[in-house]
């Protein structure tokens, strides 16, 4: 056994006295008992374990299939999503049947399928600073399949104050992220990344996109992380990070060293106590990533019909714009990445409403114009999502 995973076994609780496995365990679970690492003491950690998954999404759907499958008799999950049809190519827990349904119903549902032995807790709640401690609180892990950078400082953080791991995974494109952030043993999340990075600079998968196999292919790594943290074998990714690159199918490793000014895990830390991460992240309470002007959906459209209404420019991509659009309200179409070299398209002397799918494109695309001569520029809150919310709701899903 590793040293790294044998000295992290001390701190986990085995399965007590007299615990067993049932006829349909035993049955379940064959292959896993041949495994001599782990074999029936393995199975009734697993058994006693408990897991908390952040996240029903992209990540998070194979990191839970595969750990029901494996027996965690406890599997615990934080979503208060909806499952959308743009979910569907790699969200693998959720079906066309689900699409509208809550993330944790279609999740808990599914699971069930898989493993009716395991007990899924659910979770619907926004992760957050008043909530957080109280939730992780209750497993031996957590595996992080957010998507965002307040939630992933606020896990690492939460993480670090516990004394628990944080199964960390990332994915962007073709490439996807793993590691395993442990502050008393290793590096944290800050170690490797002290500060955020500014606002919108990161594109998401909704603006960027994901080759819908990667989340796959990271997601079971967490479990396979998770699974070995449970057992106490082999060698974790604790000060190490793996980057696969899905494209030329290639792995590098990254070692990562413990900061020791780190200001959670170091040995003086000045960070104590949970955060306020938006404001951490540089996002402002109440608005999209970006600081200017916005309008609401419903002002929107009131101005567009009075007079001298705002002209509407849609920054999304052209699949997006093909699928839903303001077009019969005026809109023109440039995706945010032209925008530099066609502004000569845009009369300077008009104000302008900018929006895309949620409002963090657009946000950057506000900034461009007020930087290039375009005094009166106002960002749509929400993005067409919004708009199809609160003004459209015949608009179709985008």
């Amino acid at each position: 056994m590793d040293g790294v995973a044998a000295a992290g076994l001390e701190t986990r609780k085995g399965p007590g006295a007299g615990a067993s496995l049932s006829p349909p365990e035993l049955l379940r679970y064959g292959r896993h008992l041949l495994l001599p690492e782990v074999g029936m003491e393995g199975q009734l950690r697993l058994k006693a374990a408990r897991v908390l998954l952040v996240g029903a999404g992209g990540l998070g759907s194979p990191a839970a299939l595969y750990l029901a499958a494996a027996g965690v008799g406890t599997l615990g999950i934080v979503d208060f999503d909806r499952v959308d049809a743009s979910n569907l190519h790699r969200q693998i827990l959720h079906g066309t049947s689900d699409v509208g349904r809550g993330k944790l119903e279609s999740a808990r549902d599914r699971l069930r399928e898989v493993n009716p032995l395991v007990d899924v807790v659910l979770h619907e709640v926004r992760l957050d600073s008043s909530n957080a401690l109280q939730i992780l609180g209750a497993y031996d892990l957590v595996v992080d399949g957010s998507d965002n950078f307040p939630t992933r400082y606020l896990v690492n953080d939460a993480c670090v104050l516990l004394g628990i791991p944080d199964i960390y995974g990332a994915i962007h494109r073709f490439e996807g992220q793993v590691s395993v952030f442990h502050g008393a043993k290793g590096p944290c999340y800050r170690c490797l990344f002290r500060e955020p990075p500014p606002p919108g600079l990161i594109p998401t998968c909704a603006e960027a996109g994901v080759l819908g196999v990667l989340p796959g292919i990271v997601g079971s790594l967490q479990a396979m992380e998770a699974i070995k943290w449970i057992l106490g074998i082999g060698k974790p990714l604790i000060g190490r990070l793996q980057i696969f690159e899905g494209l030329e199918m290639e792995w590098r490793e990254l070692g990562l060293r413990k900061d020791p000014n780190c200001p959670v895990c170091s040995e003086h830390p000045t960070l104590t106590e949970l955060i306020d991460y938006e404001r951490f992240c540089g996002i402002e309470p109440g608005k999209d990533t970006g600081a200017g002007d916005t309008i609401t959906p419903a002002e929107l459209e009131q101005r567009l019909g009075g007079e001298a209404p705002p002209a509407v420019l849609d920054v999304r991509e052209p699949h997006e714009w093909a699928l839903a659009n303001l077009a019969d309200r005026g809109a023109i179409h440039i995706p945010l990445g032209e925008l530099s070299g066609r502004l000569e398209e845009l009369d300077p002397a008009r104000e302008w409403v900018v929006h895309c799918r949620s409002g963090a494109r657009s946000a950057r695309a506000q900034e461009l114009l007020q930087g290039s001569g375009y005094p009166r520029v106002l960002n749509l809150e929400g993005g067409i999502l919004a708009w199809r919310d609160q003004v459209d709701p015949s608009l179709p899903e985008s």
